[in-house]
């Protein structure tokens, strides 16, 4: 939708202030876009490509010799510049995409995920060089490998079946799910291990303490509260002489903040349009956790659609349609007609 390749049913979807639907060229214009599966020709070589998606984009000759060797550049493709696309990698493939995307000087880079089926190593390479991107413009990056979303984006949209379920900094989402995050403990503690688990407790901001494995003279703990108790935790160790060999902060991964906010939502009740949802979603068994700190609530949101609206057809001409036989096809009424054609069945 964003891109402008589909219409949107219902709702509004605007890039760098120009609404995709009714100013879809100049929207265009500020965007690159590098879907999944990068449509290029196999039988072109590297160059022939950006010289005619240059055409397409109707650069002057000036322009295309500039821009050109610049993104080829800019991507790491200048020496493979003559190779054929057909016996390129994969790996290769995505950057001639996304030199295809750089082509036009957008401020706006949608890129649909981009390392989909790369080996690890260009994996690496193509996230260096989103990164490097994310410098320059605005990088929409779109995929349900979460950890390279971890990897590379400062700020994050969680959608749980079409709406928002979270927005906003990676960090503030973390920390907005503070009762998911632990201390990991490893000291010497001596014999009493249940006294040293009741003064853990007993520290402010704890909610849970769970007693792990112990490792010769060292005892592990589960510390569990709001935010990062670190500093506390250390000072009752300095204070109770335990000799100390791990003390780490363990913050819940992106994945596991989407596994808890789609559980969330699925066990609450439908909400109205622009409701806020409640994203304290139970733990699952064997996990630690207490109600008694009430988190902070996500919002669910979803486009506000006027009552008198009328309503939108699907413009795709690619729908599969059945065929005129099989069923008669519906006369359309005057409120469905804008073309003073009330009552006339059209093709």
């Amino acid at each position: 939708i964003l891109a402008g390749y589909l219409p949107a049913t219902s709702g509004a979807a605007s890039v760098a202030g120009f609404d995709v639907l009714r100013q879809s060229l100049e929207v265009r214009r500020k965007i690159g876009y590098l879907p999944e599966n990068v449509p290029l020709y196999r039988e072109h070589r590297v160059e022939e490509m950006l010289q005619f998606q240059a055409r397409l984009h109707r650069l002057s000759n000036k322009e295309a010799k500039e821009r050109i060797p610049a993104v080829l550049e800019r991507v790491g493709l200048r020496e493979r510049r003559r190779d054929l696309i057909g016996h390129l990698s994969r790996g290769l493939r995505q950057r001639v995409g996304l030199a295809v995307a750089l082509l036009p000087s957008p401020e706006v880079l949608i890129l649909d995920e981009p390392t989909s089926g790369l080996d690890p190593l260009q994996r690496l390479e193509v996230r260096k060089l989103v990164q490097e991107l994310g410098r320059e413009h605005t990088v929409l990056l779109s995929s349900h490998i979460l950890p390279e979303i971890d990897a590379v984006c400062p700020r994050v949209i969680i959608l749980h079946k079409g709406k928002v379920a979270a927005d906003g900094p990676k960090d503030e989402l973390v920390r907005a799910r503070a009762a998911d995050s632990h201390v990991r403990v490893e000291a010497v503690v001596g014999a009493d291990v249940e006294g040293a688990a009741r003064l853990l407790r007993a520290l402010s901001g704890v909610v849970a303490v769970k007693i792990g494995a112990r490792q010769g003279i060292h005892q592990a703990f589960e510390v569990r509260g709001a935010g990062d108790l670190r500093e506390d935790v250390g000072a009752l160790a300095a204070a109770r002489k335990w000799a100390l060999r791990e003390l780490s902060w363990h913050a819940p991964t992106l994945e596991q903040l989407f596994a808890r906010i789609a559980l969330g939502l699925a066990e609450e009740p439908a909400a109205a349009p622009g409701a806020t949802i409640a994203a304290n979603a139970p733990a699952p068994s064997g996990t630690a956790t207490s109600t008694a700190r009430e988190l902070p609530t996500l919002p669910l949101v979803a486009p506000a659609v006027p009552p008198t609206a009328k309503p939108v057809y699907n413009l795709n001409p690619f729908e599969r349609r059945a065929p005129r036989g099989d069923s008669p096809s519906p006369t359309p009424s005057k409120d469905a007609c804008t073309d003073g054609t009330a009552g006339e069945e059209r093709p």
